[in-house]
């Protein structure tokens, strides 16, 4: 499945399109701005060193369409920021439902 396939089957319906889509917005903001990772915690960023809005934002985008909805939304930061913040937007989000950096 190429990336086109991939990102025609939304897993999300409808009706929750424009909330992905403003918090896929937000986690490239997030990304831009702190990165989603730190060395320290404080700030914006929680005890484990992860981006606190980014772990909300994942805990969210989990409760509307679990894993696959993670992936996908993963692979659209990947695709805009780069696969060095992806990756760490995937650590962040551990511990979130089932989901496995």
């Amino acid at each position: 499945m190429g990336l086109w396939d991939f990102l025609a089957r939304k897993p999300f319906s409808r009706e929750h399109q424009p909330e992905v889509e403003r918090l896929i917005e937000e986690l490239i903001q997030i990304g831009q701005r702190d990165d989603f990772l730190a060395e320290r915690p404080g700030g914006a960023f929680n005890a484990y060193c992860r981006h606190r809005r980014a772990c909300e934002i994942g805990t969210r985008l989990h409760d509307l369409g679990g894993v696959p909805l993670m992936e996908y939304v993963l692979k659209r930061v990947r695709k805009r920021l780069g696969a060095t913040l992806a990756t760490h937007l995937s650590y962040a989000w551990a511990d979130i439902g089932k989901w496995i950096p």
